[in-house]
């Protein structure tokens, strides 16, 4: 399993822009490496996919802005294992699966969802 051990400028592995510290093929982190921890967020702020907040935090060199609620409609989530883009909306609404290969996600990113999208 490929993994960087500093977050890349670019990641051609899944498509869309991913940035972290230590990501394995299936968008898991240094942070967060649990079997089911594979959804990378895009962030508004920069409109860059990132595994967690802590990723976020330590590639870049601003502050996070957390994704509208205006903006549910768009695409926001990755599912790291099949690669299918989410919107924010299908992503709450998903039970903890991806709605398109059936990939379990962690259920405990419920805890986080206020620091990647407006409630």
């Amino acid at each position: 399993m490929t993994q960087t051990t500093t977050a890349p400028e670019t990641d051609d592995r899944f498509g869309v822009p991913v940035r972290g510290i230590a990501v394995d093929d299936e968008t898991r982190c240094r942070h967060w490496d649990d079997v089911v921890d594979v959804v990378a967020l895009r962030f508004a702020c920069c409109g860059t996919y990132y595994p967690c907040y802590e990723c976020h935090a330590a590639a870049t060199d601003h502050e996070p802005e957390r994704w509208p609620r205006d903006r549910f409609d768009e695409s926001a989530v990755l599912c790291g294992l099949c690669r299918e883009e989410l919107t924010v909306d299908a992503y709450l609404d998903c039970g903890d699966s991806c709605p398109a290969c059936g990939a379990s996600f962690n259920p405990g990113c419920r805890e986080h969802h206020h620091l990647y999208f407006e409630t």
